[in-house]
């Protein structure tokens, strides 16, 4: 079977970065058949398809999950919907909408939508349509000339995102993370439900939020003690019961069993979040001791800016930049999100 996810177009290598490292999590075999602007459509296995609600549940940077049913034009669409036995995927009741990924294509969705809704209604017997909460979402796909007609798996809750951002939490610190990105960045090291992620600069606990969201364990330290109060606070608003948060440096972290991921979003060289000391001496110590925290097989996933060379903090760790992501902030700040693993 094929799957047409559409993608957010608000980074360039993000959303991909990340189907790849979810399905790679969720054990799903794949292969990617073809990538149009905000769309890419990957091959699975029939087998996998129960798996991939799953996977929209935890994907941050894509809007929509379809599984393809066919792909024409806007010439054939009509006669190659008449093809299809539609009783064998409408059940109840159904809802037809498209979507024009190039913006400047002109044409009436409404009217599509009734013409397309018409044809198949009259198909499929005893069905109805449903313009609210429909049992079968039928997305229409127009790109490039192509039209993808494919029915809607899954839908990324951006509710979410908008309800947990960071000036929404109990505790606030300016600078903290999106969730988006967050959820992006723990998906990135491959974690799958109860594994372990630890964040030895967990701030307000937006990265912890997003880890335990998708059922991991949580770890955070920070070397500021008003953090560490935050981030139990932020964690018990969002219902974390039983997170293990202290007061470390992340340089001298030690923990009782190594773990699977580390996640984290160090503070950008400003003196009072790094505690008075030198943003590279920091980093690099920082790095070194999660040598000794991360399971052999573990990944770290780690932001830090532009002006940082990051290959020269692992210069004497065991760790290897395994992709980077450069997400341009403002003028003067580009965030880097590297993907880091044992060499």
């Amino acid at each position: 079977m094929e799957i047409v996810f559409i993608m957010s177009q608000e980074h360039q290598t993000l959303p991909i970065a990340e189907i790849k490292a979810v399905l790679r999590a969720e054990e799903i075999p794949f292969n990617f058949k073809n990538q149009y602007n905000g769309i890419l459509v990957v091959e699975i296995g029939n087998e996998c398809g129960k798996l991939m609600e799953r996977v929209g549940k935890r994907l941050s940077y894509t809007h929509e999950l379809c599984k393809l049913i066919i792909k024409t034009d806007k010439i054939q669409l009509q006669s190659e919907i008449e093809k299809i036995d539609w009783n064998d995927i409408i059940k109840n009741d159904y809802v037809v909408r498209a979507r024009r990924m190039d913006k400047t294509d002109k044409f009436d969705t409404s009217k599509v939508e009734h013409e397309i809704g018409g044809t198949i209604n009259a198909m499929v017997k005893g069905s109805k349509v449903n313009l609210t909460d429909p049992e079968c979402f039928l997305r229409l796909i127009y790109m490039d000339g192509i039209v993808f007609v494919t029915q809607r798996i899954s839908k990324i809750d951006k509710k979410h995102f908008n309800n947990f951002k960071p000036h929404k939490r109990p505790f606030f610190y300016p600078g903290s993370m999106s969730p988006k990105l967050a959820r992006c960045m723990v998906n990135l090291t491959g974690i799958k439900e109860g594994d372990t992620v630890l964040d030895p600069f967990c701030g307000t606990g937006g990265i912890l939020i997003e880890a335990g969201i998708l059922g991991a364990r949580l770890i955070g330290a920070d070397i500021d003690y008003k953090m560490v109060q935050g981030t139990r606070d932020n964690l018990e608003f969002c219902g974390f019961k039983d997170p293990e948060i202290f007061q470390e440096d992340a340089r001298n972290i030690h923990l009782d069993s190594k773990v699977n991921a580390i996640v984290t979003d160090p503070p950008y060289g400003i003196s009072a979040s790094t505690g008075g000391e030198d943003s590279t001496n920091l980093y690099s110590g920082a790095l070194r001791n999660m040598g000794d925290l991360l399971l052999e097989t573990g990944k770290i996933c780690m932001a830090t800016p532009h002006y940082m060379d990051i290959k020269a903090l692992i210069k004497d760790t065991n760790f290897e930049i395994i992709e980077q992501h450069h997400i341009r902030m403002h003028k003067s700040l580009t965030r880097v999100i590297s993907l880091l693993q044992k060499q």
